[in-house]
């Protein structure tokens, strides 16, 4: 199990095929079907072969991706991290967590720690995030973090997104 990052609370690490049930269970949640979308994920092998063609393809691939968000105990609580997007000019950071886990602040220690990861590790210089028009939580907490709105872009399914730019060093 390769860690990412640790905050007082959390533990950011690498997803692995042991992940696959609480994978399958967070990518059916209702605000991760409406706001992110349907991974057409249903079972918990379904959950391991994603797990390997996206998450870990993308380790391989970029160097970074999603991770796990673990509470000091091990129970995984969500996924924070970073998404390459040929449509971006630079990283997208993407977060979700289980409905018992939203409004804890977890949202908030992972992304502080996944920018501070991704200046000093990953060396970014800027980083993307994307949402659905309607997901103000997303939002506001990418707002709390320090990004600014900068437009409205189309996504390449031909969905409506707002865009958000966090920029190091300002």
């Amino acid at each position: 199990m390769k860690i990412i990052a640790q905050t007082k609370r959390l533990t950011l690490r690498e997803l692995t095929a042991d992940d696959a049930e609480f994978i399958n269970e967070l990518l059916n949640t209702p605000k991760f079907l409406q706001f992110i979308g349907d991974r057409n994920v249903r079972s918990t092998e379904e959950a391991a072969d994603f797990i390997q063609a996206r998450f870990r393809q993308s380790y391989a691939d970029h160097g970074f991706g999603l991770y796990a968000v673990d509470l000091k105990n091990g129970t995984p609580v969500g996924i924070c991290g970073f998404v390459r997007r040929d449509t971006l000019d630079g990283p997208d950071l993407g977060f979700a967590f289980l409905p018992e886990f939203e409004r804890k602040g977890y949202g908030l220690d992972s992304a502080t720690a996944m920018l501070e990861y991704g200046q000093k590790t990953l060396g970014f210089e800027a980083v993307f995030a994307i949402t659905s028009l309607d997901n103000d939580a997303s939002g506001k907490l990418l707002e709390r973090l320090g990004f600014e709105y900068r437009t409205e872009i189309d996504s390449p399914e031909g969905e409506r997104l707002k865009l958000f730019e966090y920029n190091f060093g300002r």
